[in-house]
């Protein structure tokens, strides 16, 4: 059932959802109706209750992102999906300190009225 993604963005999604998510001890019966819910959910700003019939019972698409969001899942996808996207491998980038400037108050400059003792005159 093709709700609101085409098939080829599923099959592109697919492998790398499979890679991300957590084992479970039941399958989830159609990964794709609760994904594509999922999305749906977002990109409207509703609340999961008015999520619409096609995707089956609000409270699976709802549990599936809370469980997921909670073990992780969505950052792992999102940095899959960007390595994939952008062919960017890790290890790639990185930052040198040195080449960083740090804000004044960071090195153990004084605050402001605060330029002496610490006791009182």
């Amino acid at each position: 059932m093709c709700l609101g993604m085409p098939d080829e963005d599923w099959a592109f999604l697919e492998p790398l959802i499979e890679a991300c998510r957590p084992p479970c001890k039941v399958p989830i019966g159609n990964l794709r109706q609760r994904i594509e819910g999922i999305v749906w959910r977002h990109e409207n700003g509703a609340k999961w209750r008015a999520m619409p019939a096609e995707y089956g019972p609000w409270w699976k698409p709802a549990q599936t992102f809370i469980d997921w969001a909670r073990l992780g899942v969505w950052e792992r996808l999102l940095l899959e999906l960007v390595q994939a996207l952008l062919g960017i491998a890790l290890g790639m980038a990185f930052l040198d300190g040195t080449s960083i400037r740090a804000h004044q108050k960071a090195a153990g400059a004084a605050k402001k009225g605060n330029l002496g003792g610490t006791g009182s005159a």
